[in-house]
């Protein structure tokens, strides 16, 4: 048995700024190249290459080899779980360009959080799923109703439901101070809105945009109200 833990460790990962920018661009849920992860770190490819190292040792992100491609991603959504919290009490960074202004402004109207729906959009489709009786207030659970009504929309509720992840968890949103839905049934209805391109990725970092289409069909079926009211 351990003696204890060592959190000095993953404190040390987390606390280089090159790395931070790393993980956050690994935020989205996807699979970066080390190239592509330098580029959102603005290092070098070799300077890129260690930091990634480090990551991967310390158990923050994996690598998978495609023939002669490496990818790394987070380790887990434990990974991700376990950084958004620190987002709440992390101070801003500045704003010193009209681009930096805008990709503020595009991740606050709606992102991914690793592998759900967050931001604005986040946090008004987790009240719209409460108001229609598809998630209860408190807790939270899905409900029987909410159950098929998910399943009649294409989320694999049954087959999540078999997995080890809480299928529904609150997840304090890092812009809206508010909660917006996490846990399995949270990852499942983002990729759902991305299959049916309700979502759409904004460039290559975690914003996304709703579409008309997205806006349309939120609000037929869930009733969530369109972005331009919650802004």
């Amino acid at each position: 048995m351990p003696a204890d833990v060592d959190l000095a460790r993953i404190a040390g990962l987390l606390a280089d700024r090159s790395r931070a920018a790393m993980l956050l661009a690994m935020f989205d849920g996807r699979a970066w190249t080390a190239s592509e992860l330098a580029r959102a770190a603005e290092v070098a490819p070799s300077t890129a290459s260690e930091h990634l190292a480090r990551l991967v040792s310390g158990g923050l992100a994996t690598v998978v080899t495609q023939g002669r491609h490496r990818y790394f991603r987070l380790a887990g959504t434990e990974i991700a779980e376990a950084i958004e919290p620190l987002l709440q009490i992390a101070p801003p960074t500045p704003v010193t360009s009209l681009r930096a202004a805008s990709r503020g402004r595009a991740l606050a109207a709606a992102r991914t959080c690793y592998d759900h729906l967050a931001g604005r959009a986040g946090v008004a489709l987790a009240d719209a799923l409460r108001a229609r009786g598809i998630v209860t207030t408190d807790g939270p659970a899905l409900t029987p109703a909410g159950r098929d009504a998910l399943t009649d929309f294409g989320v694999d509720v049954a087959g999540l439901a078999r997995g080890r992840r809480p299928l529904v968890r609150d997840c304090l949103d890092w812009t809206e101070r508010r909660n917006h839905l996490a846990g399995a049934v949270g990852a499942g209805l983002t990729e759902r809105l991305f299959a049916l391109e309700w979502l759409t990725r904004v460039g290559s970092g975690r914003g996304v945009r709703v579409t008309e289409a997205g806006e349309d069909g939120l609000r037929t079926t869930f009733g969530m109200a369109p972005l331009s009211a919650v802004a």
